[in-house]
């Protein structure tokens, strides 16, 4: 009797002993997880895919700060001032003496892509938000500041691209707007259901 109760008691304690080692697995892996989920890796050691033209503006102080921008928690879209200029032209105004103003990435009217300050470095695009984003502004072809159909295929095959290199998703893309109540991008402040539509895009391609 005194032997099965021994038996039994041993059991028990194994039985205990193997909970706790389970629970603590799973501890480690959710640990694990949210981790790899919520790191960013260093902007820095990003590599940028050939379907983007890298032509960086000089670092003036202004433009291009030459800050360091050491992790990603969100993506800015914004739209640029003139409707009809191409994604060179706002490059080349980024770099000239009368701009205090950059972004990391233009996307053209035609769907090109262009970056013009490093992954490592902020843009002067966001506002206070410049310390921890990664902006991008988007060309548009009128007034109305809707995105042509090449323009935002790109842009969202853009989005998809950095979410997944910064362990983001659609829900760490913002506009202009939600940073500082600016109108930007225009259009998809002025319709809302258009702004979650091509988050919707970008969810649907994760």
């Amino acid at each position: 009797m005194a032997s099965h109760s021994r038996a039994k008691r041993k059991q028990k304690k194994k039985k205990s002993k193997t909970v706790a080692l389970v629970a603590i697995l799973l501890v480690v892996a959710f640990g694990v997880v949210t981790w790899f989920h919520y790191s960013s890796p260093d902007p820095e050691s990003v590599a940028v895919p050939d379907w983007i033209e890298q032509d960086f503006i000089a670092k003036d102080g202004h433009s291009r700060t030459g800050f360091e921008l050491r992790k990603v928690k969100d993506i800015v879209v914004h739209y640029v001032a003139n409707p009809g200029s191409t994604a060179a032209a706002n490059r080349s105004y980024f770099n000239s003496p009368n701009s205090n103003t950059s972004a990391h990435f233009i996307v053209g009217l035609q769907g090109e892509i262009i970056q013009c300050v490093p992954m490592g470095e902020q843009s002067s695009a966001s506002n206070q938000r410049n310390p921890d984003t990664i902006s991008i502004e988007v060309c548009h072809p009128d007034a109305t500041g809707e995105f042509s159909i090449p323009t935002y295929n790109a842009l969202v095959k853009l989005l998809v691209w950095l979410c997944h290199e910064f362990r983001l998703d659609e829900s760490d893309i913002i506009r202009h707007y939600d940073v500082t109540g600016k109108l930007c991008p225009k259009y998809y402040v002025e319709h809302p259901e258009e702004w979650e539509r091509l988050l919707n895009y970008v969810k649907e391609r994760l």
